[in-house]
Order: structure tokens, then sequence, then C-alpha cells
């Protein structure tokens, strides 16, 4: 997340701890260096100026100065003030009563209106809503039918009367087919345009009018900087905004408009879409968002990925066979495809605490094709074989390659690995069950082994 911005900052921080006392002018190097990468991820001028200031103010008090860890205060502060610049509004939607509850989505043609549609939808439904989509995006060709694809895939009714080809007859038809089947949120995709202008604007406070919409998200691609941020700002004077929900956050192209839309438009962020799939979105909280880009991870959006991933079944049956040492090659496959339920890997590792920051892990990203290449070659295996894997002799591990589309050499390296995987499985397991000085020296083995394994 805002790759280029996390990394330069993480380096000045870096500086900072290597001074073995704070000074005014180390300080003033180190705001310095913030200033120019704030300024070069587009962040809006004005925004940056008044950040720096208020951070000087404070890390330039004798307390911090003098504090056993100054460098640490600085970073706190630094954090503290790129929340504070998101204000004080929730991630999400509001709270509303209305039913059903009516959401345009506003902005430009390109910006990604249609996908952050059907994301929406998807997240709602995870909430326990009901939503029904509709485009009235009646000009661009295709653009119907394009939600209907999108929200297909997404598993969420379309309303799409045929014939019907009047953009607020199309949002006020599904208002009232929602109201009949019970739909509790309609979503409507509106139109948008290369740029703003009085008939478009027109369109949209014809369909506000018709459908009384609780929400107005202005949909933002956070690649294209302060013109997104532009955007907003005539959107918001001219019919109102509520909410913006930022697109392709997981990008490395500036993105800073995120840390400006607030301070410059008013308006705060709802949603942030960090990814290509459908499930890659999610409310906006300032507090994770700048703990990312800080490299300080991001447990707590961790934990929601992995809940929502893993059915609690399935976990205590799994807890159940480590126990019992009965850990097989079909259960670490199951692992796998849980583990990518949760996103792409990029994005997992960088919500756990200080990876971020690791060079290596940058230079060497996790190879999802290899993940691929592993389940193939456990699938090639025969039940028997994944529930023993000491019965796979040499000619066995030749089918199992052949089949796989691998190499013997590969099938080798998997096996080998999982031996070693099911060892510290199990000294992990036996904690559970001891107690005492059993217990301590079965936690300095597994971290022995964890060790290791580096």
């Amino acid at each position: 997340m805002l790759e280029t911005l996390s990394n330069r900052l993480q380096d000045v921080f870096k500086a900072l701890r290597g001074e073995t006392r704070l000074t005014p002018e180390a300080i003033e190097t180190a705001l310095r260096e913030i200033r120019l990468a704030l300024l070069e991820a587009d962040v809006n001028f004005k925004v940056v100026k008044a950040f720096i200031d208020r951070v000087r103010d404070r890390a330039m008090e004798e307390e911090v100065l003098r504090s056993l860890s100054p460098s640490q205060q600085v970073v706190k502060i630094v954090r503290d003030e790129m929340v504070a610049l998101f204000g004080d509004a929730e991630g999400g939607l509001q709270p509303s009563t209305k039913r059903p509850r009516v959401i345009l989505m506003l902005g430009l043609q390109g910006a990604g209106k249609t996908t952050t549609t059907g994301k929406l939808g998807m997240w709602l439904a995870k909430q326990g809503r009901h939503p029904l989509l509709v485009s009235t995006d009646v000009k661009r060709p295709a653009a119907i039918q394009q939600l209907n694809v999108v929200g297909h895939k997404a598993g969420l009714r379309v309303h799409d009367p045929a014939g019907q080809m009047d953009p607020v007859e199309r949002a006020r038809g599904a208002v009232a087919e929602a109201a009949n089947l019970g739909f509790d949120t309609v979503i409507v995709d509106t139109a948008g345009r290369l740029h703003i202008d009085d008939e478009l604007m027109h369109e949209l406070v014809a369909i506000q009018r018709a459908t009384d919409p609780s929400d107005r998200l202005f949909v933002a691609d956070a690649m294209t900087g302060q013109d997104a941020i532009k955007s907003a700002g005539e959107f918001n004077a001219r019919v109102g905004v509520t909410g913006v929900a930022l697109t392709k956050l997981d990008g490395d192209a500036r993105g800073g408009a995120a840390l400006s839309v607030v301070s410059v438009v008013g308006v705060p962020i709802a949603f942030a879409g960090v990814g290509e799939r459908l499930e890659d979105f999610e409310a906006f909280h300032a507090d994770r968002f700048v703990s990312r880009v800080l490299g300080m991870g991001d447990v707590l959006s961790l934990i929601e990925r992995a809940e929502a991933a893993i059915d609690q079944e399935d976990a205590e049956r799994l807890e159940e066979k480590i126990r019992a040492n009965e850990f097989t090659l079909e259960d670490f496959r199951d692992q796998l495809k849980t583990i990518r339920k949760m996103g792409p890997f990029e994005q997992i590792i960088g919500m756990l605490p200080g990876m971020g920051s690791i060079k290596a892990l940058a230079e060497n990203k996790p190879d999802e094709k290899q993940i691929t290449r592993v389940e193939a070659i456990i699938n090639s295996m025969t039940p028997d074989e994944r529930r023993k894997q000491h019965i796979i002799s040499g000619s066995r591990r030749k089918r199992i390659a052949k089949g796989s589309g691998t190499s013997v050499e590969e099938v080798n390296r998997l096996l080998k690995q999982f031996v070693q995987m099911q060892k510290m499985l199990k000294q992990l397991g036996g904690m559970a069950g001891l107690s005492g000085g059993g217990s301590k020296k079965a936690r300095r083995q597994a971290m022995q082994m964890l060790r290791n394994r580096r």
C-alpha cells in the first residue's frame, strides 16, 4: 500500500533512530525528507505544509527532546498527525433506518464505479444486507452489461428491465422492485463522463430527486492523485457527496490523494479498494491505513480476513489433528487454499508488524505460482499418499511429478519440507498439554526450530 511513500518514510525513521541524541537540527532534516516524500506522493501542498508545521510544533517540545526514546516519540507524533488528517469519521456507511436504503455511486468515467458497485454489494451482503444493483449509464457502450456480469460474479441481483433506457426510470424502478421483493439496499451505478458537464449534473440531480438516496459515494482512482481530489470537490459542490470510495489503493503510483481528501474536500473516506478481486474491498479505517503506510502492520484487518476465510469447525478439527500428530498433506493443501482466500500474499505480509520494512521481502516477493505448483503436486497423489506420505516411493514420485507437470526434485523438496513442518507442529501442539518447566522447555525447543528454519 503506497509502497514508495512507505519506504521513504521508514528510511526517515530509521535515520532518526540512528541518532544518539535528537536535536532540533536532526528533526528539521527529518521533516524536510518527510515533506519531500509527501509532495512526491502527490499530497496537496497546503495539506503538507500544515501537517509539517503541526509535527514540528509537537516534536520540538522539551519533553520530547529530553525523553528516553525521542525518535519513537517523533514517529508517534507523525502517526498521530497522519491519522488526524482523516478526521473523526468512521469508515463504511453511516447509520440509516431508511428502507430500502439508496446509495448513488458517483464519479468520472474510468474511475472504477461499476466494479466498486459490485464490490460494495458483496461487502454489504457479507454484513447480512440484501442489496439490489442497477445501472443508469445508458450512453456508455456495454455499461449495463458490465454491471450484469459483475453482479452475477458477486452473486447479486441486478435490476435490468428490457428496453428501458431512461436513467431516472431505471433508478426509480429499482427502488420499487427492492421495496416489493424485500431488498433493503439499492446501489445505483450512475453514468460518468471524461469531464464534469451540465448534462451529467442535471441527470444526477434528477436521479437524486427520484430515489432520495441516503448516501452519495464518490468513486476516485487513487492513482490519479490531485485530479481525483479536484473532481471530488466539484461533485460535492454540485450534487453533494457523503463519502469517498478510493480505488487502487494497492497500487504504488503516488496515491497521496488519500491523505488529502478530507482536508481539501471536507468529505470522509468511506471505503478502500485494495485489490482486483471483488473481495478486495474494505471499510476505511484511518489508523489501520496509516499503520500500514508507516510499516507498522495492520493486525486487526489481518484477523478480520482470517475470520472471514476460516471456518470455525474446520479450525477446531485442524487443531485436534495437530495435537494428535495427524496433520497430513491433504490438510496442508486445504490450508493453502484458506490462505489464498485472505488475499494476495504481499498484502497479508504487509499487514504483519515490521514485515513491510524488510527489504528482502520486497526483492523476493512471494510467488503464488509456486503455491499453485505445490497444490498440483498434492492433487496428483492418491488419497492414501496424501495421508501417509512415507509410502511414496521413487516410482510414485515419478508418477506424481508427471501428473502435476513438475519435476521429481520439486516433489522431493515438498515432501522434505512437509516432514519438517510435521515435526514443528508436533512440538507446538505438545505445548498445549504441558505445564510448568515442561511447557517452557517445549516453547524453547519450538522457538529454536523456528530460528533454524530462517
